[in-house]
């Protein structure tokens, strides 16, 4: 079908709008994707600094949707609802459902005269420890429950990347969390400190054999994590620089040992927090759930099972069915079988 032509059944504008990219999505009333799109106007990355930059990065994206689907409802998740995004929607406190955020859901107009609803993020606040923050992982979260109430019941979700989070659900909530910096270390430890003097810039694309030998790199950092004491992480991560000094790891390699160690670090960590009896080997236990890039759960998925764990299931692209799920919610579309006007 070509673009900009009105799509039979379309019935939501979904958004995912993060700091480095967005993406749209064109959804019918039953929660398929009939189109998406997807460009690198996140929110640090506007075509034009401040509001008019919002404007014409949904305008540029979403510009013949809304002309070809007249009164079509637009939802938004992300860093879109942030501080320094379009407008801000502010943090809902644990325990949070989809209910709450579309309960606390903002509303911005565009310029083309369609509203935006948009999501708000999640803190978790207890009285003795700092707080914590996510804003748009409760969206993908929203779309792993969708159609699980057994995952729903009780759950811990690992959702890996720049700021990795670690969420406990108990029935159908968000009830707390814990971020990890791990990503951004990784990057900041690899690209701006001494360590990265000795890592190849552009390693060669892995043979089966280089594989193999990236995987025991990195498991070996897991295990080095895993035996180690309080307070030994920044101890260990000189590993990084003296392995290849001594010439016991080849330089190629030190890059996936130093990734063994912070994401091994990373899971010690959130295991201990998220609460005993997960899913181990033996298939028994709380289900644990990886969400994001296939390449990086991989990696999540091999260290895990260095610890004992066997994931549940892993995840990728959950924020359309998300986003479905914050527009039912929030009433803009009627769930399954019931008729609806907005």
């Amino acid at each position: 079908m070509e673009t900009g032509r009105k799509r039979d059944g379309a019935a939501l504008i979904a958004l995912d709008w993060g700091t480095s990219s967005l993406r749209g999505f064109l959804m019918d009333g039953g929660g398929t994707v009939l189109e998406q799109r997807a460009n690198a106007h996140g929110i640090q990355n506007l075509p034009q600094p401040g509001l008019p930059g919002f404007e014409q990065a949904f305008a540029d994206l979403c510009g013949d949707w809304l002309s070809a689907n007249a009164g079509i409802p637009v939802v938004a998740g992300g860093m879109v609802g942030s501080a320094q995004g379009w407008a801000e929607a502010p943090y809902v406190a644990c325990p949070a459902d989809t209910s709450t955020l579309a309960a606390h859901a903002i509303t911005v107009g565009s310029a083309s005269g369609t509203s935006v609803l948009i999501a708000p993020g999640v803190t978790y606040d207890p009285p003795d420890a700092p707080p914590d923050i996510l804003r748009g992982e409760e969206i993908q979260i929203a779309g792993v429950l969708a159609d699980r109430p057994d995952w729903a019941r009780d759950a811990c979700m690992v959702l890996p990347g720049t700021h990795s989070k670690w969420v406990r659900i108990s029935e159908g909530r968000m009830t707390r969390f814990a971020t990890y910096m791990t990503g951004e270390v990784f990057a900041v430890l690899t690209k701006h400190s001494i360590l990265g003097r000795l890592m190849p810039a552009d390693a060669e694309a892995p043979t089966a054999t280089g594989a193999a030998a990236r995987d025991a790199a990195f498991a070996d950092g897991v295990r080095a994590a895993q035996a180690g004491g309080p307070g030994d992480l920044t101890h260990q991560i000189f590993a990084a620089r003296t392995l290849g000094i001594t010439r016991r790891m080849a330089p190629e390699l030190l890059k996936d040992y130093l990734s063994g160690l912070l994401i091994g670090h990373e899971m010690v960590s959130g295991l201990a927090r998220m609460g005993g009896d997960l899913i181990d080997k033996d298939g028994t236990g709380r289900p644990l759930l990886l969400i994001g890039d296939g390449a990086l759960c991989r990696r999540y998925v091999q260290g895990l099972g260095l610890l004992g764990i066997e994931p549940t299931a892993r995840l990728e692209n959950t924020a359309p069915k998300g986003l479905f799920q914050f527009a039912i919610a929030a009433g803009l579309i009627a769930p399954a079988g019931k008729d609806h006007h907005v």
